[in-house]
């Protein structure tokens, strides 16, 4: 096969600021989490973890349109895990609730924008 239009090898890899871009965005995220209270801080390690967890190729995570009782079930899966530190700490339970939610709501919409620029779709 011939091709009229020469391209140099170097031009034939992907963007490579892409890469650096990625990188940039998750050390601006590390340091946002780095001033997150005491609190939040480990409910959002608890959220990495079970995250973590799911983050595979073909998971409900990464869906069109993820399940809403999918989500309620890992909301509760980390509600479950946290009670026990949280007691002491008077917190009460419709903010420690919510606080769970939008944390790992964020945490999946980070991970599923990440994946897909990495995809390209």
């Amino acid at each position: 096969m011939y091709y009229d239009k020469f391209l140099p090898f170097y031009m034939t890899y992907a963007d490579s600021s892409l890469y650096s871009r990625e990188r940039i965005q998750e050390q601006e995220f590390a340091l946002m989490k780095s001033y997150y209270p005491e609190t939040a801080r480990k409910i959002q390690e608890k959220v990495e973890e079970e995250c973590q967890l799911m983050d595979y190729e073909g998971s409900r995570l990464y869906d069109e349109h993820p399940d809403k009782f999918m989500m309620h079930r890992l909301y509760r899966q980390i509600r479950s895990q946290v009670d026990g530190e949280m007691a002491a700490q008077e917190i009460p339970d419709e903010f420690l609730d919510e606080l769970i939610q939008v944390l790992l709501y964020q945490e999946i919409s980070r991970r599923r924008c990440r994946r897909r620029r990495y995809r390209g779709f």
